[in-house]
């Protein structure tokens, strides 16, 4: 809750007003059965009809009052809950945005779609509602109550009899109800999870002839969010007829009683009708309450989801250090190891070398030995378990991470794009590239060729997730992206492995006109023997390290992979 009420605290005096103009309808409301009181009374039982003018011009006045109160009051209402919710859903996001990728196994993707939609929709609606009319109902009742004893003290303590046991009823069922809807937005959250899995993996759905089963799985999860959701809405439900029973017996004793004292002359027959008045508005705001049951519960869940995100510890610090941006690209790992967070096992352990300023480094390894690990750990996607990596002989933890970022280049397993263009997924790496810059990187990534004969060119649109364009095209827009940023170390996570061999070595060729330090996890034996030096990992430990031809004259292992690609055209190594 502090989480929301700090959003709100921008907006105090558009919430003042708000809650002016509702007590404003409030205090109408109030009257109106009071002023119907003295019209009976004084004007209809003594046969004055300029009385009941009178009071009926009152009434219509300050019923003209109360709608242009609640004109204005929807108004502010909806302004300060328009806000407070774009205000955490952007909040919301630029924290994920700032998650090291260990917070991802705590909040799943689905989850935090769920919680920036759905979770900050309700909220927003709560705060709209409460600010409109859910605070009028607890108010309500309380002034009617008041008013009702006012009005006649021996009627109305039935109605003080009857309240409080109505709110004490209200209040468990709001605690159970709050649990309850808790479960129903983890059950959103697997309905969600069950729905991306499958929209991502259509095409190969569809080539297993899986989908019976996939429409299994998401009926299971929708029908366990059906089941969840039923019993949190028949637990609100249930309120309603408990308040209808206990309203309307205390209705058919005020009017018991109340036709006693008119025949004794201790009450009369407007005080009677004024009492039964309040204690119809009254059914009225109880009723409410199932509806404000349902939505504080509902909010309630979703400000603690919010606020997990929001609050959740960095297990990523931030470094200090702000230094020169030209760095040469030195790269020393000192002793590193690393495993994954929850698991049990170390993916890289005892990693000892250096890589010189502008030196091309092939990593090679059996899938599953920690190449793409040792490759996340350099931006500082992940923190080393133990040991450290020095950048120019800066250790890289201590280095501010906008910093330690601008001088790297990555290029991931799989090519990611963005809807858009060409032009814009390139200079995505660097927005403030030129033209020349952009067209000189495509030409390095050999894509630009590709690109001159699009019927748009630079302006083709790449579709979502880039699904316009082959493999090999989207590595080598990948690949120009990177180059476009000019790092001072360039990561290649096996994003040639689409590329044919003639377009691969055109491509190593142009990275020499580049002063940087690059890594490349690949798979080919020919690309390692471009590299200045070769890294083989085995089970995460360093197995080998030296040039080519060091590394054929010197380890068996090294020329069976070389005979496996050469002669027999595979290789178990990715």
């Amino acid at each position: 809750m502090k989480t929301l009420l700090e959003h709100i605290k921008p907006y105090r005096v558009a919430v003042f007003v708000a809650v002016f103009l509702m007590l404003v309808e409030l205090i109408v409301e109030l009257m109106q059965p009071f002023i119907i009181s003295r019209m009976i009374d004084d004007g209809i039982m003594q046969e004055d009809m300029g009385t009941v003018l009178r009071w009926g011009g009152v009434l219509v006045s300050l019923s003209l009052l109360a709608f242009t109160a609640g004109i204005i009051n929807s108004f502010y209402a909806a302004h300060v809950s328009q806000h407070v919710g774009y205000n955490i859903r952007q909040r919301l996001y630029k924290r994920v945005q700032t998650f090291a990728f260990s917070n991802f196994h705590q909040f799943p993707v689905s989850s935090l779609l769920t919680r920036m939609t759905n979770d900050v929709t309700q909220v927003q609606n709560t705060l709209f509602m409460s600010l409109r009319i859910m605070f009028r109902a607890p108010l309500l009742l309380i002034g009617a109550v008041i008013m009702a004893l006012i009005v006649n003290v021996q009627l109305a303590v039935i109605l003080v009899i009857t309240v409080p046991l109505l709110i004490a009823f209200l209040i468990k069922v709001m605690t159970r109800a709050g649990r309850q809807f808790s479960q129903v937005q983890a059950r959103v959250d697997r309905v969600n999870s069950v729905v991306q899995e499958n929209l991502t993996a259509v095409r190969l759905i569809r080539v297993y002839l899986r989908q019976k089963y996939e429409q299994s799985r998401f009926h299971q999860a929708s029908d366990q969010l059906k089941q969840r959701t039923v019993s949190a809405l028949r637990t609100v439900e249930f309120t309603m007829p408990v308040i209808l029973l206990l309203m309307n017996g205390s209705i058919m004793a005020i009017l018991w009683f109340g036709s006693v004292q008119i025949t004794t002359n201790t009450a009369t027959v407007g005080e009677v009708v004024a009492i039964i008045n309040y204690a119809t508005r009254m059914i009225t705001a109880l009723s409410v309450f199932s509806m404000i049951i349902m939505i504080f519960s509902r909010a309630k869940a979703s400000v603690a989801r919010i606020e997990d995100v929001i609050t959740t510890e960095d297990d990523l610090k931030d470094g200090t250090k702000a230094l020169s941006p030209i760095y040469t690209g030195k790269l020393h790992f000192d002793n590193v190891s690393f495993q994954y967070p929850e698991s049990e096992e170390a993916v890289l352990q005892n990693i000892s070398f250096t890589i010189k300023p502008g030196q091309r480094v092939a990593v090679l390894g059996a899938t599953g030995s920690g190449k793409t690990s040792l490759f996340q750990l350099i931006p500082r996607l992940y923190d080393t378990s133990r040991g450290q990596i020095f950048l120019d002989h800066h250790d890289i933890s201590s280095l501010q991470l906008k910093e330690l970022r601008q001088q790297i280049g990555y290029v991931s397993q799989e090519a990611i794009l963005f809807s858009g263009t060409i032009r814009e997924n390139i200079s995505w790496g660097n927005p403030n590239a030129t033209e020349e810059e952009i067209i000189q990187a495509a030409n390095d990534a050999q894509i630009y060729e590709t690109i001159k004969n699009l019927p748009d060119q630079l302006e083709t649109r790449t579709g979502q997730k880039g699904i316009t364009l082959s493999g090999g095209q989207k590595q080598r827009i990948s690949i120009a992206r990177a180059l476009l940023r000019k790092p001072a170390v360039l990561l290649l996570d096996d994003c040639t492995s689409a590329l044919d061999m003639k377009t691969e070595s055109n491509l190593l060729a142009a990275l020499d006109q580049y002063k940087m330090t690059t890594l490349m996890i690949t798979q080919k034996i020919s690309t390692a023997m471009k590299a200045d030096e070769v890294v083989i990992l085995e089970y995460g430990e360093l197995s080998l390290k030296g040039s080519h031809e060091e590394l054929m004259g010197k380890s068996s292992l090294y020329r069976r992979l070389y005979d496996s690609q050469f002669s027999l055209g595979g290789s178990n190594y990715a």
